[in-house]
């Protein structure tokens, strides 16, 4: 189960056996089942999970009660109401497992520990942190640039398997759209 993690990791930086000795420590494994809140609004997120396999999302409800998911993610990646995570503040958002999922996380706590520890964890720390920034700031550019289309496009070009894997109404949802309007869309590029 470590292996997927510590592979992400090498990709980035490299790891000595101590720095895996901690990795294996301090990340611990869980199974959780389909359609399973794993963090719940209002709580501070206990964990930073690392997918091993499966799909979560983030989502919240809006005054009205209708719900909107603002993150998808699929393995192999790390996944939290991040900023809540960090800050340790209660989140607007819970996390939810889509499919079964096997999971590595650690709590924030640990992960200061890790990164003090070890140096290629703090680097690689950082790294994540700079991606989730920058991922961020072009999911919000390209809700406002593109078209529902052209981020549907873009969405099954970068992640094919999602289809098979995310209810339509979440994708809909995360592409910030009706699940109406994105069955127009699909069934137009299926016509060609």
């Amino acid at each position: 189960m470590y292996e997927a993690l510590l592979n992400s990791i090498t990709e980035k930086t490299a790891l000595n056996e101590n720095d895996q000795v901690l990795i294996k420590r301090y990340f611990e494994p869980v199974l959780y089942p389909k359609n399973r809140i794993i963090e719940a609004e209002g709580d501070i997120p206990k964990y930073l999970y690392f997918i091993v396999s499966g799909y979560l999302r983030l989502f919240h409800y809006d005054d009205k009660g209708d719900e909107y998911t603002t993150h998808i993610n699929c393995p192999h990646g790390f996944f939290s109401a991040y900023t809540h995570f960090v800050n340790q503040t209660p989140s607007h958002e819970n996390i939810e497992c889509i499919t079964a999922c096997e999971l590595l996380r650690i709590t924030q706590a640990d992960l200061e520990k890790l990164q003090t520890e070890s140096e290629a964890m703090k680097t690689f720390s950082l790294s994540v942190f700079q991606e989730s920034m920058l991922y961020n700031e072009k999911r919000a550019n390209e809700l406002a640039i593109l078209s529902a289309e052209e981020r549907y496009r873009k969405l099954i070009a970068n992640y094919p398997d999602i289809l098979h894997n995310v209810p339509v109404q979440y994708i809909a949802s995360f592409l910030g759209m009706k699940p109406e309007s994105l069955s127009r869309i699909r069934r137009k590029i299926l016509n060609g």
